[in-house]
């Protein structure tokens, strides 16, 4: 693949790219934006090549989870490194930062909440299947699993929202126990 068919390609993947870079960080949308211009910078100068071993779309998002997993140590290193110079800095979550926090309906918030207590595989493997319309193989292609574990990461996942989402039903007043369709999967 020459680098202008590479470039186009990127372009059309860009939305869902930054997408699944927010998710990978945690929702801070400037380290979302910092991790997916270190990867595009990686692929331009070589040092990430698309090999075709598996589609675009998987082996990028393999490449950004990397990355954004990379960024996210060296952030917790430099924390660390300022918190022991000065003893008053204390670590912020991005969740915690002002205007961090997105309008949201009722229904989309719990839903994001239920996610929250999910395990990050779990999370992740319910975000590739779900937001970025990935197969379970090639979510686990990204997650660097096998399919059996993306596999349980998924099914296990679902079990939890599920969960999470029945014991505030009552609270709500909403139906959350659909049939789920066994012909669907």
């Amino acid at each position: 693949m020459d680098i202008a068919e590479l470039k186009a390609e990127l372009e059309t993947l860009h939305s869902a790219s930054f997408g699944w870079a927010l998710n990978c960080c945690g929702r801070d949308r400037a380290e979302a934006e910092e991790v997916l211009q270190t990867v595009y910078l990686k692929i331009l100068e070589g040092k990430a090549c698309f090999r075709g071993e598996a589609s675009l779309k998987t082996w990028l998002f393999a490449v950004i989870r990397k990355t954004a997993i990379g960024e996210h140590r060296k952030n917790i290193l430099r924390r660390l490194r300022w918190s022991d110079e000065s003893e008053q800095d204390t670590l912020v979550s991005p969740l915690e930062q002002p205007g961090a926090a997105f309008e949201k309906s009722e229904v989309q918030a719990l839903f994001q909440n239920a996610l929250k207590t999910l395990p990050r595989r779990q999370r992740e493997a319910l975000h590739l299947v779900f937001y970025q319309d990935l197969s379970l193989s090639e979510a686990a292609v990204v997650m660097g699993v096998s399919i059996g574990s993306a596999r349980q990461h998924y099914e296990r996942g679902k079990k939890r929202v599920r969960e999470f989402l029945g014991q505030t039903e009552s609270a709500y007043g909403i139906g959350w126990r659909g049939k789920e369709n066994p012909g669907a999967v």
